[in-house]
């Protein structure tokens, strides 16, 4: 029997879905063929655009600016319809299809109709619930939420398998709609490590941030004793991550004793609500916090979490059911991670085991303070136990994991 053939569907940025080009890499090294359908914005990882197929889908044309919200996404959804599902059947027939959820609409209607039609495996990978998304903004009795949570529901139910990112989502996928899944946790991938001095020497003189390093005449790339600590946090500036619980947990670090270090804060990513913060930050007169919101090449990005002293999460989740991306890269390589509490975050972040939690802007600040008390750092034990467990959590890496949990979904055992 020859080769299969999986179709990766992503309804979003491709280069921005980290777990499901982690699935194409690892469906690659298993022998499969890989076609990655979705939008192309962003750059993908170098093997995936060597060994794999890219199929652009053309982004919506902009109907919300010319008519009202409710016309402008059915327009959208006919558009999106229409042009994945050209996609989808002009490139070679697919054995399986692997879709990313959410989106939903209308990705499963139109994965769950091609692969009716050409007999394929049908495979969801639920991140989260698109309508508790849809909800953020919408309410959660809005009869577009309510349409959404049906529709979700239902092809989610005409799935052949199903993957998820956390037990508390498989536990409520079976008890709310009966659908059977599997957990994968997500891991970090290859590029997400430890790096040298030199390495951080380099990426901060590129970010001119020349405070932290400092080359001897000999040519040794040490840290310098009076640098300010570096703190960063990635966001995707949308509803769901309370950014000015950062912004407020740092003036309070900035109103503090002098005890306390300089504090860079680099805050990295691409969202909706970016500019209204950058008018924030840009009116802030603080004495001893920098706030900094470079735009990094995608190779740049797992240098600067490796160069960080503490990283700072704010995903709060729309269902309480997922785990945030961030984190995992942050563990990747090495660093200690303060993150927002919600429904399922102890799956991945255990309050001082292998990092820290907090509800409000007073607990980070406290946790701020409290981690950079002594810096330059004399170690103490918690900060000994917490990298302890990190380096435990990246002992197992996605393909390993991967191969565990999700393989046999794909292989042959299951015709």
């Amino acid at each position: 029997m020859g080769k299969k053939n999986v179709c990766v569907v992503v309804l979003g940025d491709i280069g921005r879905s980290p777990r499901m080009q982690y699935h194409a890499q690892s469906l690659i090294h298993q022998g499969f063929d890989v076609d990655i359908v979705g939008y192309t914005d962003s750059p993908v990882l170098d093997d995936l655009k060597e060994n794999a197929t890219i199929i652009s889908v053309r982004k919506p044309f902009p109907f919300d600016e010319y008519v009202p919200r409710i016309i402008a996404f059915l327009l959208k959804v006919v558009w999106q319809t229409l042009t994945l599902f050209w996609a989808i059947l002009v490139k070679r027939k697919s054995d399986i299809v692997l879709v990313q959820n959410p989106p939903a609409i209308p990705t499963l209607a139109v994965c769950w109709f091609y692969c009716l039609l050409v007999n394929a495996k049908f495979i969801i990978d639920w991140h989260n619930y698109a309508y508790s998304i849809l909800a953020l903004t919408l309410g959660s009795n809005a009869p577009l939420v309510k349409v959404s949570l049906f529709y979700e529901h239902f092809f989610g139910r005409l799935s052949d398998f199903n993957l998820c990112v956390t037990e508390a989502m498989r536990e409520d996928l079976h008890e709310k709609w009966n659908i059977k899944a599997t957990t994968l946790y997500d891991r970090p991938g290859p590029q997400f490590k430890t790096i040298t001095l030199t390495e951080k020497h380099n990426l901060l003189k590129k970010m001119n941030l020349n405070d932290f390093t400092e080359v001897s005449e000999s040519g040794e790339v040490r840290l310098k004793s009076d640098r300010p600590s570096l703190l960063v946090s990635s966001t995707s500036w949308t509803p769901d991550e309370d950014f000015s619980i950062l912004l407020k947990a740092l003036q309070k670090y900035d109103e503090s004793d002098d005890i306390y270090p300089k504090l860079i804060c680099v805050i990295t990513g691409r969202g909706p609500l970016k500019h209204h913060y950058q008018h924030m930050i840009f009116k802030l007169k603080w004495k001893k916090v920098s706030i900094i919101t470079p735009w990094l090449e995608n190779n740049d990005y797992p240098l600067l979490l490796a160069c960080a002293d503490l990283g700072v999460c704010l995903h709060a989740s729309s269902s309480g059911l997922d785990l945030p991306m961030k984190v995992i890269d942050m563990y990747g390589v090495g660093l200690p991670v303060c993150a927002y509490d919600f429904k399922c975050l102890k799956e991945l972040v255990r309050h001082n085991e292998n990092g820290l939690v907090f509800s409000n802007e007073n607990q980070l600040a406290l946790h701020i303070m409290t981690w950079f008390e002594n810096f330059p750092f004399q170690i103490c034990e918690k900060q000994t136990r917490f990298r302890k467990e990190i380096d435990n959590f990246r002992a197992v890496d996605w393909h390993t994991n991967w191969m565990n949990n999700a393989y046999p979904i794909f292989s042959n055992d299951n015709e």
